[in-house]
């Protein structure tokens, strides 16, 4: 079975439950590592195309455990049932369509014990949402894989949880910071590099570019002082 860094990071940043589900599943990697691992003792593999889900039941005749996991097609939470599995993996779309999967289904969000979600962009629309919106947030992970930075979020729904933060802890976790992540510096180089990027395409003198410009530089002031404390 193909593994990417990011597969098992994934899988390494799971709980120990007896049904896993995987939303968005591709290839099934997730759930037939985790199932290999003994994580799970069954899964099921959700996709809203049935190609990848053709592909993830050969994977899972390949390696001689397509009795432990189920492929159904369907859009988000609804091939599920409410109670059905403990934990849910939603990794490879942006962070406004996991937003929007959880909010379109949060009756079978919070029969879950554990979400695990990775954003392939956008990760800080994600946080936003999941502070301001009553989750509790048991964990957050961070790896590089092939060039791109992967944030991982570990979470539960929680009424009574919802925090609002400063914008810039949006983009930047604060708890990645407290724990000093061996690649938060990095990340933070990265994310800088991104803003002057920004700043770098800006180049008109209107009024909504100088206010542009000048949040921008903002930020890039204020995570160069963040990396000082790592």
């Amino acid at each position: 079975m193909d593994k990417s860094k990011r597969i098992e990071f994934i899988v390494s940043n799971l709980e120990k439950v007896t049904t896993l589900a995987d939303i968005g599943t591709d290839h099934g990697y997730v759930p037939l590592l985790a199932l290999r691992n003994e994580l799970c003792e069954k899964a099921i593999a959700c996709d809203i195309n049935k190609e990848p889900l053709a592909k993830g039941k050969l994977n899972a005749i390949l390696e001689g455990i397509d009795d432990k996991i189920e492929f159904r097609l369907g859009n988000g939470f609804e091939p599920l049932n409410i109670n059905e599995v403990e934990e849910v993996v939603i990794a490879g779309m942006g962070g406004n369509l996991i937003r929007d999967i959880i909010q379109k289904d949060l009756n079978k969000v919070a029969s879950c014990n554990y979400l695990v979600l990775i954003p392939a962009q956008n990760p800080e629309v994600l946080r936003e949402y999941l502070y301001k919106n009553d989750f509790e947030i048991i964990k957050e992970d961070l790896c590089f894989d092939e060039g791109i930075y992967y944030e991982l979020f570990k979470v539960r729904k929680a009424e009574g949880q919802a925090t609002e933060l400063d914008s810039i802890y949006y983009e930047i976790s604060p708890m990645l910071l407290r724990s000093k992540h061996p690649l938060m510096k990095e990340y933070i180089d990265y994310k800088i590099d991104e803003y002057n990027r920004i700043l770098g395409f800006i180049t008109d003198d209107s009024e909504s570019a100088i206010k542009r410009k000048a949040e921008v530089s903002e930020k890039i002031e204020i995570i160069s002082r963040m990396k000082k404390y790592l």
